[in-house]
C-alpha cells in the first residue's frame, strides 16, 4: 500500500513521515505542505491511501477528502477534535489526534491495510439478496453466505461499501448503508451515524459521543442520539445527564 502525507506544519509532516517510515510495509510517494501541490501528485498518481491534516491555508482537508476518487482511502491527522463527526460523513478510515501516538497510528494503517485488501479480493462484488426472519443472505463468490442477524457486531459504511462485522470475521458488499439498514431488524440494529449501524445487543457501554462494542469505538452523531437514546433505554436516560 502507498500513501501521501499533507500537513502545513513542517514539525507535524516530519514526525508523521518518521513513524510511517518505521512501518514497512506502507510506500511514502509525497509529503506535501499544502492541498494545491497535492492535487497536481493526485491526478497523475493513484495513492492508496492520504494521511491528512485539516486546518490549512486556501483549501482545508475536509474540502480535499470530498474530492478524492472512491478507491483512495482518508486518515485525518489534525490537533482538533471538534471535526471527528465531519470527518465520519467523508467517510475517513480514521481521525487522528495531535501529538499522533505511535501504536494508535499502526492500528489505523492496519485497518486501511484490511480495507485494501477487502476491497481487492471476490467479496467486493458481493450483493445482499434478500432476508428472511433471521438471518442476510450475501451473494459472494459464486456462493450465498447465510450471515445470521445475532451475529452482526456492527456495520460500517465506507464510500460506495458496507462492511459487515461479525463474531467471525468481515464481509463487504457493495451497496449503501442506507439500504441495508432497511433489511435487518429496526429494533435491534440502530444508526448511530452517517457510517454505522450497531446491533443494541453487543453494546459495551456508550457516552454523549462514543459506542463501544468491545475494542470498537463507534462515533455517536447529533442526529442519531435522540434516538438511539430512547431506543436503548425505552426513554429512561435523560440526554442532559
Amino acid at each position: 500500500m502507498n500513501c501521501i502525507i499533507i500537513d502545513d506544519e513542517p514539525l507535524a509532516r516530519a514526525e508523521m513521515q518518521a513513524m510511517v517510515e518505521e512501518y514497512s510495509n506502507v510506500e511514502i510517494l509525497g509529503v506535501f505542505s499544502n492541498v494545491a501541490t497535492a492535487l497536481f501528485f493526485l491526478k497523475e498518481h493513484a495513492v492508496d491511501l492520504v494521511f491528512l491534516d485539516i486546518q490549512m491555508p486556501m483549501i482545508s482537508g475536509l474540502e480535499l477528502a470530498a474530492m478524492l476518487p472512491a478507491e483512495t482511502l482518508t486518515i485525518f491527522t489534525t490537533a482538533y477534535p471538534q471535526y471527528a463527526l465531519d470527518s465520519y460523513t467523508l467517510d475517513a478510515i480514521d481521525y487522528l489526534l495531535k501529538p499522533i501516538d505511535k501504536e494508535r497510528l499502526i492500528k489505523a494503517i492496519k485497518k486501511a491495510e484490511l480495507y485494501r485488501t477487502l476491497l481487492s479480493e471476490a467479496t467486493t462484488k458481493t450483493v445482499v439478496e434478500g432476508n428472511t426472519s433471521e438471518f442476510l443472505l450475501i451473494k459472494s463468490d459464486r456462493k450465498f453466505h447465510k450471515v445470521n442477524f445475532s451475529d452482526i457486531r456492527y456495520i460500517e459504511g465506507l464510500k460506495d461499501y458496507v462492511v459487515i462485522h461479525t463474531v467471525s470475521g468481515k464481509l463487504i458488499t457493495a451497496m449503501n448503508l442506507k439500504t441495508i439498514h432497511s433489511r435487518i431488524p429496526g429494533h435491534i440494529f440502530l444508526r448511530t451515524s452517517k457510517s454505522y449501524v450497531v446491533n443494541l445487543n453487543f453494546i459495551n457501554a456508550f457516552d454523549h459521543r462514543t459506542v463501544y462494542i468491545e475494542d470498537s469505538e463507534i462515533p455517536l452523531g447529533d442526529v442519531y442520539k435522540k434516538d438511539f437514546f430512547n431506543t436503548y433505554s425505552g426513554g429512561s436516560l435523560n440526554l442532559d445527564e
